[in-house]
């Protein structure tokens, strides 16, 4: 006898009260959902599911991201469209300066689809909306989170380190061994030489990088991840919970529990990193102004601190 229809679907997997947030309904949502209908943006935000779009969209906080809403990579853990991308959109970044200047950001987050078709990767185009965004909103302060550029790396990231980004993102998402089957179109160590890349061009510039937790990693195969990054000079760690978007992509093998978040956050504080992010509900973008402001004063506390002791020594 056939089973029915109903019994051949994928089960959704049951999240802990820890994972689970409202719906958004606010004015606030609605206007920056307004806001960027009108100008044409697509926002990472929306394309990856975030469960934080609420909070920050009430907040006016919002992740653009540019060079289109179709992605020529295909990772298993990734909500964005799959396939052929349309032509750049030469207006895009004049219009995201123009979203940033109405909604009075002090610090904006600009992501990006890959682009494997593009002779660049878009590296140009993030040159360019940086350039925008300096020109229309100077006291802004610019976040990128940029895909690895694969095969034309190492110019992508000089042209975009020229530009002058305050803060260069750009995630590793899991451990070593998981990527043939999470993050197949990627390799791990070419991400960190990317990332050390940034730092020898300018170590002014602040570097970023993230895991998700929950994909059958070991907690040993985390801390290696973190001393790679240390070793890469990478100064913010953020780590979240992987969360599946629909039932064909990657399961959840376990949700990492907030107490784990915090002991693992408290080893990353220990082995030097700048910033810390890690909790069940952290995003590469969530709350990135205030972790900024933290990070950079992070920083100008440890360069006093170096100062003063060698003026002690003088």
């Amino acid at each position: 006898m056939t089973e029915p229809a109903q019994n051949l679907r994928p089960e959704r997997q049951r999240k802990p009260d820890w994972i689970r947030v409202k719906a958004p309904t606010s004015k606030g949502y609605g206007e920056t959902r307004a806001l960027m209908r009108e100008l044409g943006l697509n926002t990472v935000c929306e394309e990856a599911a975030c469960p934080n779009i609420g909070e920050c969209w009430t907040k006016k906080h919002a992740t653009v991201m540019i060079l289109g809403e179709v992605c020529t990579r295909a990772c298993a853990f990734c909500n964005v469209k799959t396939g052929m991308p349309r032509a750049v959109d030469q207006l895009e970044p004049m219009n995201v300066a123009t979203a940033a200047a109405k909604m009075g950001l002090e610090h904006i987050v600009i992501t990006s689809v890959d682009r494997d078709d593009l002779p660049d990767g878009g590296a140009g185009h993030f040159v360019k909306v940086i350039k925008a965004l300096r020109e229309l909103t100077p006291n802004t302060t610019i976040e990128i989170l940029t895909p690895d550029f694969r095969n034309k790396m190492e110019a992508a990231v000089e042209s975009i380190v020229e530009a002058g980004p305050d803060v260069y993102n750009h995630n590793l998402e899991t451990v070593p061994r998981l990527y043939p089957t999470i993050r197949p179109g990627a390799r791990y160590y070419a991400s960190l030489r990317l990332l050390e890349q940034v730092k020898r061009h300018d170590p002014r510039i602040f570097t970023k990088s993230g895991i998700m937790l929950g994909l059958g990693e070991e907690r040993l195969e985390v801390h290696q991840v973190m001393d790679d990054m240390r070793s890469a000079q990478i100064d913010f760690l953020t780590m979240g919970q992987y969360l599946q978007p629909t039932p064909k992509h990657a399961k959840v093998i376990d949700f990492v529990t907030p107490k784990a978040f915090e002991a693992y956050g408290s080893i990353a504080r220990a082995k030097g990193f700048l910033q810390v992010a890690a909790s069940p509900l952290t995003r590469s973008s969530y709350h990135a102004g205030d972790d900024f402001r933290q990070m950079r004063a992070a920083r100008d506390a440890q360069l006093a601190k170096a100062a003063a002791k060698v003026g002690s020594q003088a």
